[in-house]
């Protein structure tokens, strides 16, 4: 059993409308970025494998996947209590984070059609999928008699810039960690049926492939910026992002391991085999990945989630907000702490085995 935070009761808008949960570092955010930069960026150093994905991509093999047949069709009164409101839980922060991916991919789509259309067409189809699989989570919201009004966290929402750069680096791994969440999940409901209470996770295989192939689109575009994978401040920026995303994702998951429980896996096995796939795959991308082999590295990734849920833990409590502000000071401060530390275990670099990387 893994400590993690009582999911609360979710709360309203208006009947049927559940409010978003409070904007946090862990909750899925809102991008913007510099569009005219984007338009901007010479991808013929890999135009080829661009096209390619792009070609994948116009494809569109779940077209017809995401059909709500007649096994949606009945009363999901029966899923109560904490299972409940996990699920709801999950059900949002996925809705939040596909929706979110739709806005930014639709407005670049919109933005580069004059002066980039390659890149726009990429972005149309990514919208495409985002906004599909957002309205498919929404609906299952609906079954569980809660939906999200997703107009109004698009006028609601706060929007973070990132520059070009950091948009590719974080989408591509966010897709990519995305992938082996849904793979994962999927090859244990195949294994262990008895925990498939909702026919929602009978679409992961054929999803997490939409996924990868964001991935692999963002790879492409990636590889074909020199200075995105070739220089020193490069590395630096990658061994950056590999370490926030792990441990963003470590705290959401033990922050949220009642409902990974409820569907029979292990927080900590699921949070380590999802981190380890993902940081093996990003070799293909990357200059360098992180030595999750390091005896050190899981460790102190827990050290972050445990200090994050004390944290929680202050800001629920009744104590006066100075003397909360007070007492979060030492839990932030190690998990600044542990995760210098792990960015200064060596890296190991990937470009010297590129052609041999599978």
């Amino acid at each position: 059993m893994v400590d993690s935070v009582a999911t609360p009761e979710p709360q309203l808008l208006k009947p049927g409308i559940k409010a978003p949960v409070a904007e946090t570092l862990l909750t899925p955010r809102f991008y913007t970025t510099d569009f005219d930069a984007v338009a901007r960026l010479d991808i013929s150093a890999n135009e080829a494998e661009i096209k390619a994905v792009i070609d994948e991509l116009r494809a569109d093999y779940n077209r017809h996947h995401f059909v709500r047949d007649d096994e949606f069709k009945q009363s999901w009164d029966h899923i109560t209590g904490e299972k409940r409101r996990a699920f709801i839980d999950f059900l949002e922060r996925s809705c939040t984070s596909e929706f979110s991916g739709f806005l930014l991919f639709k407005e670049l789509s919109r933005r580069l059609k004059k002066n980039n259309p390659l890149l726009s067409q990429a972005f149309e189809y990514l919208a495409r999928d985002e906004a599909r699989h957002a309205g498919f989570l929404n609906k299952s919201m609906a079954d569980l008699n809660l939906s999200l009004d997703l107009n109004f966290l698009t006028k609601n929402r706060t929007y973070t810039f990132f520059p070009p750069e950091w948009i590719i680096y974080t989408v591509y791994l966010s897709e990519k960690i995305g992938y082996w969440r849904y793979i994962l999940v999927h090859q244990h409901m195949q294994e262990h049926p008895e925990y498939q209470f909702y026919p929602l996770f009978r679409k992961f295989e054929s999803w997490c492939q939409d996924e990868n192939r964001h991935g692999d689109f963002f790879k492409a575009l990636l590889r074909s910026q020199t200075k995105l994978w070739k220089s020193w401040t490069a590395k630096l920026w990658v061994r950056f992002f590999l370490l926030t995303v792990f441990a963003t994702h470590t705290m959401t998951v033990f922050e949220r391991a009642s409902f990974y429980e409820t569907i029979g896996i292990h927080p900590r096995k699921y949070n380590n085999r999802v981190i380890q796939e993902t940081n093996n795959t990003s070799a293909r991308a990357f200059p360098l990945i992180l030595n999750t082999n390091h005896p050190l590295f899981f460790w102190r990734l827990e050290q972050c989630s445990e200090n994050n849920l004390k944290i929680a833990a202050i800001k629920n409590s009744n104590q006066p907000g100075i003397v909360k502000f007070f007492q979060q000071i030492p839990p932030v401060v190690a998990i600044l702490w542990h995760m210098l530390q792990l960015y200064l275990i060596k890296p190991i670099e990937t470009e010297a085995t590129r052609g041999t990387v599978l």
